[in-house]
């Protein structure tokens, strides 16, 4: 699924959605944080297809989020180990968790509820903040163009901040 063709702001989102846009990426990564290593172990407990489970954990290897080692040195048995950058899309796991339980369960329906292990308590919600602690609202931000980013993506971006500008005259 190449999106640059379809998104002018071919950013990190359309890239990211590449390789984890499909729900068993995102699933296989959770089992991965729960603890879960080996093929036999994630089949078990998503109840996934072999074929699919195999296609879905050699991209997750070639995209650097989880590395496939072997269970012992000289074995042929391999497990499944979050990479630093698998392990940096906890904020997105919860995330989605925390929208989930908000918008398809309801409150006092959460199926699992992420607790901070020393404390026994709920962890908080995931919030976007400025760098001074502020929350932020939508409101509050605006995309700008980073050093990566091609000239049809500038273009898409000075057209948001004329209408974001736009928006915010007619409010006031």
């Amino acid at each position: 699924m190449k999106m640059q063709k379809y998104d002018p702001l071919y950013g990190s989102i359309a890239h990211v959605l590449e390789f984890l846009g499909e729900g068993w990426s995102m699933l296989i990564i959770r089992e991965a944080f729960f603890g879960v290593r080996r093929f036999e172990e994630f089949q078990r407990h998503l109840g996934i297809a072999r074929n699919i489970l195999a296609t879905r954990l050699k991209r997750l290897c070639e995209n650097g989020i989880l590395d496939r080692v072997p269970i012992k040195e000289g074995a042929k048995r391999h497990e499944y180990i979050l990479t630093t950058k698998g392990k940096e899309l906890l904020p997105l796991l919860i995330a989605l968790t925390q929208w989930g339980d908000k918008w398809i369960f309801g409150e006092g329906n959460e199926p699992i509820i992420f607790t901070d292990k020393d404390q026994g308590k709920p962890i908080s919600a995931i919030r976007v903040h400025a760098e001074d602690g502020r929350e932020l609202r939508p409101r509050d931000m605006l995309p700008t163009a980073g050093p990566g980013a091609g000239e049809e993506a500038k273009q898409r971006l000075i057209e948001l901040a004329k209408l974001a500008h736009e928006i915010e005259q007619a409010e006031h």
